[in-house]
């Protein structure tokens, strides 16, 4: 399992005191207020930062980081990626998973035959889709609908499906 998640991206700076602007990779945009600090990956290197300030702007999450005191030091750190800690994470409903922990699995109809792996999961209004990428390259998009995705076991990385008509 994963120890750090990904949780946006530095995108810009905001204002001249040094905000700087996030685009979040969560549904939940006041996650950030419960943040005490983040870590902000720069070349290559994990730097814990606190957070002073959350403000939001158009489904973007506005950060005052200690430390960064003006528009040119909040500069620097554009194109970073920011991470939390697993144990900052919050609690999930049972039932849902972080991608994460899913992104890498094994992929097999519920008849045991072998599709692939989890490359990617995203977001397609409605229901989340599962990318499942074989041995070949070839791609399956699967919804993640309760039909199709039977189960997900993360501790072995496998995750069962079943083939609706017409999906593949």
């Amino acid at each position: 399992m994963q120890e750090y998640f990904e949780i946006g991206q530095i995108v810009n700076t905001f204002g001249i005191k040094g905000f700087v602007k996030v685009k979040p990779f969560t549904d939940d945009l006041e996650r950030f207020e419960e943040l005490k600090s983040i870590l902000v990956v720069k070349n290559k290197n994990m730097i814990e930062m606190k957070i002073e300030e959350v403000k939001y702007q158009k489904g973007m999450v506005l950060l005052k980081l200690e430390g960064i005191e003006d528009m040119t030091m909040a500069e620097k750190y554009k194109g970073c990626y920011i991470k939390i800690h697993r144990k900052d994470a919050r609690e999930l409903e049972e039932g849902t998973y972080f991608i994460a922990d899913i992104l890498g699995s094994d992929v097999y109809t519920d008849t045991g035959d072998y599709l692939g792996k989890v490359d990617d999961i995203y977001n397609a209004g409605a229901q989340d889709i599962y990318v499942v990428k074989d041995d070949l390259g070839k791609q399956i998009l699967l919804p993640s609908i309760k039909e199709v995705i039977l189960d997900i076991d993360i501790e072995k990385q496998k995750v069962i499906v079943h083939l609706l008509k017409g999906l593949i």
